[in-house]
């Protein structure tokens, strides 16, 4: 698909980024209620590889924490973090095949899967972007994305 085609590989290492992002998040989130206190940012940030000062954390917080309750839920983290990555065309079809998905009950995705309703919507991806695509929010490895990280990542996208 020429319209996807040069960039695809830019897409899917931002998808792999907002991976990263909810790796480290969840690493932290101590008793995993999908929060992080300002001691666990602080932590996320160290392990990748920023050297905030406690005023900087303080200051992340304040900004992310748009419910006002003192801490960063996921969405909160994540929309903070990634505000500056897009994924261009490539968002737009993935949450149109994530409703999809969502129809279908499927509890994971396979590239396999993906190309399949990407087809059946009208985009010509090819299985090997598909199979990029998953690989990229891929985080154990196991060629499937379950339905609820691939609509955080997604949707944190957009």
């Amino acid at each position: 698909m020429a319209l996807l085609g040069s960039s695809l590989s830019a897409e899917t290492e931002t998808l792999s980024n907002a991976l990263t992002l909810v790796e480290a998040f969840r690493a932290f989130d101590a008793d995993n209620d999908g929060k992080i206190n300002a001691a666990e940012l602080g932590g996320i940030l160290c392990s990748l590889g920023y050297n905030a000062s406690d005023q900087d954390v303080r200051a992340m917080m304040q900004q992310g924490d748009t419910n006002n309750d003192g801490l960063l839920s996921m969405e909160e983290f994540l929309d903070m973090n990634t505000k500056d990555m897009e994924l261009g065309d490539l968002g737009q079809f993935l949450s149109s095949a994530f409703q999809a998905f969502h129809v279908d009950g499927n509890e994971a995705l396979t590239a396999t899967k993906l190309h399949e309703v990407m087809g059946n919507l009208g985009i010509g991806l090819s299985l090997e972007d598909c199979q990029a695509v998953i690989a990229s929010m891929d985080a154990d490895a196991d060629g499937a994305v379950s339905l609820d990280d691939f609509q955080l990542i997604v949707n944190s996208l957009l």
